[in-house]
């Protein structure tokens, strides 16, 4: 899906809206390392991946605690800092080098008054989200670190090979150690 093509989520856009779409969301390649976000700064820019890996993680007492990755396809936020203009309280890094749209708040408002079917893709996009990650807090809550490594190996089989084990290791909530063992033990029962 391409944030710029002329149906999103299913809603048609006139040129016209498109073109006003365009003009507002500049595309940008940023390298891999580059921090869009840092925890206590104020969101003012949402982000959708057209290419590469984001990763959203807290730092606690020193250590990263890797909660969602976003590969393409996905829209890049810190929902509550971007939409009430409060400091937000994790990281958005790019894992890999990553070509994305840049939704400015300002524009975004200038937008949704420009071509007024904007506010419900944005609505769209909000609700798949939160979607998602009511099933990784249910997943985190309720499975053991094995099987949500399983569940991502069945799922998103492809961040297995594109984040490093320290930073699956933090998104599993586990130590690198322990990840090691977990894909030992599972490569033990296969074989």
């Amino acid at each position: 899906m391409d944030i710029k093509s002329s149906t999103l989520f299913e809603i048609p856009l006139s040129e016209e809206d498109a073109k006003a779409i365009d003009e507002l969301i500049p595309i940008k390649t940023f390298p891999k390392g580059t921090v869009l976000l840092k925890q206590g700064q104020i969101a003012k820019d949402s982000y959708f991946n057209l290419k590469g890996l984001v990763r959203l993680y807290y730092l606690i007492d020193g250590e990263e605690k890797t909660i969602q990755f976003f590969t393409e396809g996905d829209p890049i936020a810190s929902l509550s800092s971007y939409h009430h203009q409060t400091p937000s309280p994790h990281y958005l890094e790019c894992v890999e080098e990553c070509t994305l749209t840049i939704l400015n708040f300002e524009k975004e408002q200038e937008l949704i008054k420009r071509v007024p079917a904007f506010e419900s893709i944005c609505r769209i996009s909000i609700e798949q989200e939160f979607g998602k990650n009511q099933e990784v807090l249910a997943n985190y809550m309720i499975k053991s670190p094995e099987q949500r490594y399983l569940d991502l190996q069945n799922e998103r089989p492809g961040l297995l090979n594109r984040v490093p084990q320290y930073i699956l290791a933090s998104y599993l909530g586990v130590k690198p150690e322990s990840l090691s063992r977990i894909r030992k033990r599972l490569a033990e029962k296969r074989g």
